[in-house]
Order: C-alpha cells, then sequence, then structure tokens
C-alpha cells in the first residue's frame, strides 16, 4: 500500500469519526427534545408560491449562463485540441 493511500485511508476515518462523533449526540438530543414535530409542522404549514416570479427568472439566466459557460470552454479546448 502506497503512502498516499495510507494517509488517504487515515485522513477519511478521522473525518468519519469526527462526524459519527457529532452526529449521534446531536440527532438522540433532537429526538428526545421535540424537535422533530416543530420541523414537521414547519414543512406542513409553510406557504408554496406558485409561478415562476422574478426569483425563477433570474434563475432560469443564472443557469443558461453556466450551461452556456460550459459549452464555450468545452468547444474552446476541444478546438485548441485539432490537429493542424
Amino acid at each position: 500500500m502506497s503512502a498516499v493511500a495510507k494517509w488517504w485511508s487515515r485522513l477519511s476515518a478521522a473525518v468519519f469519526g469526527a462526524t459519527l462523533t457529532l452526529v449521534v449526540p446531536v440527532h438522540a438530543w433532537a429526538t428526545s427534545n421535540g424537535v422533530a414535530d416543530v420541523a414537521t409542522e414547519a414543512v406542513r404549514y409553510r406557504r408554496r408560491r406558485t409561478g415562476f416570479g422574478f426569483v425563477g427568472i433570474v434563475g432560469g439566466l443564472c443557469c443558461l449562463f453556466v450551461v452556456g459557460a460550459i459549452v464555450l470552454v468545452f468547444l474552446l479546448v476541444r478546438r485548441s485540441r485539432r490537429p493542424k
């Protein structure tokens, strides 16, 4: 096993252990405190917006801009790799 693989496995084990150390007690606290009921009620009674509105238009334009940028980068990379 290479040194990089050893360090990667050690780092991932440490991150996984730290995550479980934080998540398990928080989950136990939340289930015993009634927080789950509050979250369920908040989700159930939130207002639903209909239509796209201003935010939908801006989100759509942002999405189109990102897709266009990705296509442009792809075409530029493809063009530069062609033999002359």
